[in-house]
């Protein structure tokens, strides 16, 4: 018995030596889980781990990350983000070029999807969907009356869909008793960046563009030989509004305009320090380095906007016309994930030839100041007194021939132009903010489609309609929808309201070729930027010194 007991004793001395490290492992980690997370790297999935192995009850860890991930990236600065896997294609497709759809451009009117118009060579086109159809079904749901219709964004997700995929669609057409079938298969859309190009007089050539994209630089060249092939030699870019996009956009762009071996560019971040690779030159080969030209702005230009109107500024190149612009200056990396998600991570910040960094000021993880600051800069006075801007006379940099200009919040313009606010009454801003100038513009459109049809360029189209009581018949629409007739404010604000319900039905006719230069006719930045080139001042002046 004792031969016995000696035999398996070293075996019950290992076996309670093991169970003994397991116990002791085992309260440990409970006891010092603590300590473990705040001493290790991966201290978020070490938590997800335990929640998932621990936790009382099963949660889903997918949606923890998820609603994880964006309170993470919202504590760094306000222009990194993530962006999920199910909004990443909308988000990119805008920049892309182009995207997968129907081609049509559509508005929700009384409750009913209405085409407005249809994109040439289009699906839609091709299947023979017409301007100022009703769409009251998509794939045999109903889309039509308050119940059903959705918002512009979610109607828009129900036609867009993958290259190759069927969407059938019921349409209500004026000329017909019955309801129309169609099945249209999606195809390539484009996504224009540089949305019209025109020449305003003889020699003086106008393109507004709208983001800086994937082809944005082949549209701005295109636009450009076309204005040159109609004799104009000055030029007009207009960046209001222009948010940005990619920045390699806006190099070869202002790269068009600049003698050989001028600084357009640098970047500059912890991971990327300032190097010749991070610093962008014109090569000298542009097609317009002579030309006058001049750069409209406003609040709302940021980014690749700025990037291009502070090297045309520093450089002297050209005349910056309008408002002090957003005030963004740092460059984002889009980073993806195997889910299909991403995020857009500020990795450096952006500087112009003078070295100045126009990032207006944040704190980190506060977006709601970041976002105020538009509507402090109007309570201010900004958009209306130059002498409201606030400049830092620290961040003072010199341009090429020695001018002084301002970093630390925005390109400021070499030449400011208020906000117009003459006809401005509570009643315009009424019909504005309720959309009831471009509805009642679509409307009477639809109900005078075939008589306004037979013109084919704006200008005998505008003299058409001004002869018509479009003002007078607008004010009963208006109060049709709940806004009371004010004949003293409407009559001070006679001139807007008409000139933009011309705007308004030239578009849905003709497109933005015929909408721009309508709704320009009263656009006093613009008007300046005309004039400046006219008096052949459209170079900067070297300042004496």
């Amino acid at each position: 018995m004792k031969k016995k007991t000696a035999i398996w004793l070293p075996f019950i001395i290992a076996i309670s030596i093991v169970l003994g490290i397991c116990i002791g492992r085992f309260y440990y980690q409970v006891s010092s889980i603590g300590s473990r997370i705040f001493t290790k790297q991966n201290k978020i999935e070490t938590l997800l781990s335990i929640i998932q192995n621990q936790y009382v009850d099963t949660v889903n860890i997918n949606d923890l990350v998820e609603d994880a991930m964006p309170k993470i990236i919202g504590e760094l600065d306000p222009h990194s983000a993530y962006i999920p896997a199910k909004d990443l294609l909308s988000v990119n497709e805008e920049l892309e070029g182009s995207f997968s759809g129907i081609g049509i451009q559509f508005s929700v009117l009384n409750d009913t999807i209405t085409v407005v118009s249809v994109i040439p060579g289009g699906p839609a086109e091709k299947a023979g969907i017409l301007a100022g159809d009703k769409i009251i079904a998509i794939n045999d749901t109903a889309f039509v009356g308050k119940k059903n219709v959705e918002p512009n964004d979610k109607v828009m997700k129900k036609l867009r869909g993958l290259k190759g995929t069927q969407v059938d669609l019921g349409v209500k057409r004026s000329s017909s008793k019955k309801t129309l079938t169609f099945t249209i298969v999606r195809g390539d859309i484009p996504v224009n960046s540089v949305d019209v190009s025109f020449k305003i007089n003889d020699k003086t050539g106008y393109l507004k563009i709208s983001k800086f994209g994937r082809n944005t630089y082949d549209e701005f060249m295109n636009a450009l030989a076309k204005l040159q092939k109609e004799g104009a030699d000055r030029y007009i870019i207009d960046l209001r509004g222009n948010t940005g996009g990619y920045m390699d956009a806006a190099i070869k762009m202002i790269n068009e305009f600049l003698p050989k071996n001028q600084l357009i560019v640098y970047t500059e971040g912890k991971a990327f320090p300032r190097s010749e690779g991070n610093e962008a030159y014109s090569d000298g080969t542009g097609a317009f380095q002579t030309n006058q030209i001049v750069v409209l702005m406003d609040e709302w230009s940021a980014s690749a906007s700025e990037i291009f109107a502070g090297a045309i500024q520093d450089n002297d190149r050209g005349m910056i016309v309008g408002r002090r612009s957003f005030g963004k200056g740092l460059v984002q990396q889009q980073i993806p994930f195997s889910d299909g998600s991403a995020i857009r991570l500020t990795i450096a910040r952006y500087y112009t030839p003078s070295g100045r960094s126009i990032q207006k000021e944040y704190k980190m993880g506060d977006i709601e100041d970041y976002n105020q600051d538009l509507i402090n800069r109007f309570l201010h006075g900004e958009f209306d007194t130059k002498d409201s801007i606030k400049l830092n006379d620290s961040l003072s940099y010199e341009t090429r021939n020695g001018r002084i200009v301002y970093g630390g919040g925005g390109i400021m313009p070499d030449i400011f132009v208020p906000r117009d606010t003459i006809g401005t009454t509570p009643y315009l801003n009424s019909v504005i903010n309720n959309g009831t100038i471009y509805q009642f513009a679509l409307e009477y459109t639809n109900n005078h489609r075939k008589e306004l049809s037979q013109f084919k360029d704006y200008e005998s189209l505008l003299q058409y309609i001004k002869k018509k009581p479009l003002l007078d018949e607008f004010v009963v629409y208006a109060a049709s929808k709940g806004i009371k007739p004010r004949p003293v404010y409407i009559n001070i604000s006679r001139k807007i309201i008409n000139n933009q319900l011309y705007a308004y039905i030239a578009r849905n006719l003709l497109g933005d070729e015929a909408f721009y230069p309508i709704l320009m006719l009263e656009d006093k930045t613009l008007l300046k930027a005309v004039e400046i080139l006219d008096e052949n001042k459209g170079f900067p002046e070297i300042p004496n010194k």
